[in-house]
């Protein structure tokens, strides 16, 4: 398990019955990354992963 695998396991306990939009997790991450500017580049990159997951799913399906 990786250190932060604890945390991921934290919110899936916490709110893992609850139901959220994109729009609510993009406000969220801005949120973030306002009080955390050291880790924009890391946040970026995550929303950009999520921006695209269907579009890797596309290329592994040709």
């Amino acid at each position: 398990m990786y250190f932060t695998d604890r945390g991921i396991a934290e919110l899936a306990e916490r709110r893992g019955d609850e139901d959220v939009t994109l729009a609510w997790l993009a406000e969220k991450l801005s949120e973030f990354v306002d009080i955390h500017p050291e880790h924009d580049a890391t946040i970026d990159q995550l929303a950009t992963w999520l921006a695209r997951a269907d579009d890797d799913l596309d290329l592994r399906n040709r």
